[in-house]
C-alpha cells in the first residue's frame, strides 16, 4: 500500500457547499446572504452581542454588588462525611481528595459541624468550626489546623 492508495471511509467526508456558482446550483445569485443589509456585505460583519446600534444587553442591565478578586475559595466538609474513614486514620486534604469527598481543595478546606462523628480521627485541615472541633475531640480524635 502506498500513500496515493489511501482513501477516506465512505460517508466520512462531505463535499463543500459551492455558493455563488449560478442559478442551477441552488446557491446562486445572492449566495445564501439574502438581499442587501449589513450581513450581505463583504467583510467582517458584526461582533457577538451587537444589536444594531441599540444599547447592548450587557450595558442595559443594572450592575449590582462587588466581586472581590482577592477572595479565598474555601471548600466545606461536614463532620458526618468523615465517618467513611477507618478508625484512627489521619484525614488531611489529600485523603479527602482520594476518598472523593472533595474534588479540589482550592484555597483551603474547612470542617463544619453538621452530622455525627463516631470514629476517632486525626483531622488536619485549614479551618474548623467550633462545633466541628468539639465533635472531633469528643469522639476521641484531634483537630489540627495546618
Amino acid at each position: 500500500m502506498k500513500l496515493h492508495d489511501l482513501t477516506a471511509v465512505p460517508g466520512s467526508t462531505k463535499e463543500p457547499k459551492r455558493i455563488g456558482r449560478g442559478h442551477g446550483s441552488g446557491q446562486g445569485k445572492t449566495a445564501g446572504k439574502g438581499h442587501k443589509g449589513q450581513k450581505a456585505r463583504a467583510g467582517r460583519g458584526m461582533r457577538p452581542g451587537f444589536e444594531g446600534g441599540q444599547m447592548p444587553m450587557q450595558r442595559r442591565i443594572p450592575k449590582r454588588g462587588f466581586n472581590n478578586i482577592f477572595a479565598k475559595t474555601i471548600v466545606a466538609v461536614n463532620v458526618g462525611t468523615l465517618n467513611q474513614f477507618e478508625d484512627g486514620a489521619v484525614v488531611d486534604t489529600q485523603a479527602l481528595i482520594d476518598a472523593g469527598i472533595v474534588k479540589t481543595c482550592c484555597d483551603g478546606v474547612k470542617v463544619l459541624g453538621n452530622g455525627k462523628l463516631e470514629k476517632k480521627l486525626t483531622v488536619k485541615v485549614n479551618a474548623f468550626s467550633e462545633s466541628a472541633k468539639s465533635k472531633i475531640e469528643s469522639a476521641g480524635g484531634k483537630a489540627e489546623v495546618i
